[in-house]
């Protein structure tokens, strides 16, 4: 097989998941001819990806077939790091890196102890406990549930009021309807600039530029309104250097170093004018963040993430300028209801009004023969992506390829990119640029 007539590698790569979150990676990775395995864990998303790739029903007994072994998300960490003894190569967390994303006190001491300044904050595991210090000490708090339970991004609340009066009716509430599932949470000072996060592979022993710099959009509707998701949209750009990386993450790379962990990780941040304040970890790929990556790295990824799996001085070449992506669902998403999506969502069709994919990364979704149609049971569809040397032209380019996607009940932000020329000005004149 050749591409730009260069003899190219052919690799195999078994993915592992727990919610088939990495469909669009396997599927481009089998579009530049490498052979994929890929094995999803829960029942309800069995189906996705099907006519896409490869499917296996126990993945241990591809180990040994597999060049490279991807785990896509956090809570594999202790498995992975079994198989790096045994001698395979993962690409996926270390026990260290789940911990930092699950547990995010730990996030916060461990960024302090490399030296990187963080937002007061306190965690707890009794709401009485938690009212109580809010009482004590008034003031705007964001209150963020650890562990597992923080998928459940709804439970997320911002604080408006300054003494705090509003996150203890929000305390009580939870009290009474999520303290069996809700185990510990952090309550942590509210800081007010540009939520900005920045992200880079890692190979083990360093980190691999450039940087990926991204503005989130995590609430349903434009404008910020609404529950909290996964994400709706992201606005990136990639760069050889950037303050708000040099100031958090980069501080991190013993650590990470230490623990084995090779992939991809991100700190999400907010900065002003009184410095850089680190949120939380996402150490895993992130979505749709991955599907955005795609649009922007010219590289073959195949052969990336066998380079960076084997520890090597892995090669990512990206465009310049800006990409947009942005995530198109159907319902019950972001909630979770089986009811809902039976009745509006299950075996819906996916069609384009042109023979066109350009910009269209899979969600949920199986091919049977040539057509599409949503998978699983979330609702979480498609990621629809466009680039531009300008944020403009991004975005335009974005939705033209939205507008070219038909789902029956689909709905989409219509806004991904618009905070630019705020954010931009603001980090700019703080000397984040």
């Amino acid at each position: 097989m050749t591409q730009n007539g260069d003899q190219k590698e052919k690799h195999k790569f078994l993915f592992v998941t727990q919610e088939a979150l990495s469909a669009d990676l396997a599927w481009q990775l089998v579009k530049e001819g490498h052979d994929v395995r890929f094995y999803c864990h829960d029942q309800a998303e069995k189906d996705v990806g099907d006519g896409f790739f490869d499917k296996v029903d126990e993945w241990e007994k591809s180990k040994d077939w597999a060049d490279v072994i991807i785990f896509d998300d956090v809570g594999f960490g202790a498995k992975a790091e079994q198989l790096r003894k045994e001698g395979k190569f993962v690409v996926g967390g270390s026990a260290y890196t789940d911990k930092l994303e699950l547990d995010r006190e730990f996030g916060q001491v461990e960024l302090k102890n490399a030296g990187v300044n963080i937002l007061s904050g306190q965690s707890f595991t009794d709401f009485d406990e938690a009212v109580k210090y809010v009482k004590a000490n008034p003031d705007r708090y964001v209150l963020k549930p650890s562990g597992e339970i923080q998928d459940e991004k709804e439970l997320l609340f911002v604080g408006q009021e300054a003494d705090g009066k509003d996150v203890i009716q929000v305390l009580e509430h939870y009290k009474d309807t999520w303290s069996k599932k809700m185990k510990s949470f952090m309550l942590q000072k509210y800081a007010d600039g540009v939520e900005v996060a920045v992200g880079a592979f890692f190979n083990g022993r360093e980190f691999v530029l450039p940087v990926c710099v991204n503005f989130e959009h995590k609430k349903l509707f434009p404008n910020e309104i609404g529950p909290s998701t996964g994400e709706m949209g992201t606005l990136i750009y990639y760069t050889s250097n950037n303050p708000v990386f040099e100031q958090t993450l980069l501080k991190m790379r013993e650590k990470l170093g230490e623990s084995g962990y090779v992939g991809y990780i991100d700190i999400n941040c907010i900065a002003n004018a009184k410095g850089i304040w680190p949120l939380e970890f996402t150490s895993r790929f992130g979505y749709p963040t991955i599907s955005i990556q795609m649009e922007g790295i010219t590289s073959e990824w195949g052969q990336f993430l066998y380079d960076l799996a084997h520890g090597k001085s892995a090669q990512m070449k990206a465009k310049k300028g800006f990409q947009v992506g942005v995530v198109i669902a159907i319902p019950p998403f972001p909630f979770e209801d089986l009811r809902a999506f039976k009745k509006y969502s299950e075996g819906a069709a996916i069609l384009f009004k042109k023979p066109t994919l350009d910009g269209v990364h899979i969600g949920e979704v199986k091919k049977v023969k040539e057509d599409w149609y949503i998978a699983g049971q979330s609702g979480y569809a498609l990621v629809v992506t466009g680039s531009g040397v300008t944020v403009v032209d991004a975005i335009k380019n974005a939705y033209q390829s939205v507008s070219n996607v038909m789902i029956p009940n689909m709905f989409y932000r219509s806004d991904i990119g618009q905070r630019w020329s705020r954010d931009s000005d603001m980090l700019l004149s703080w000397g984040y640029f």
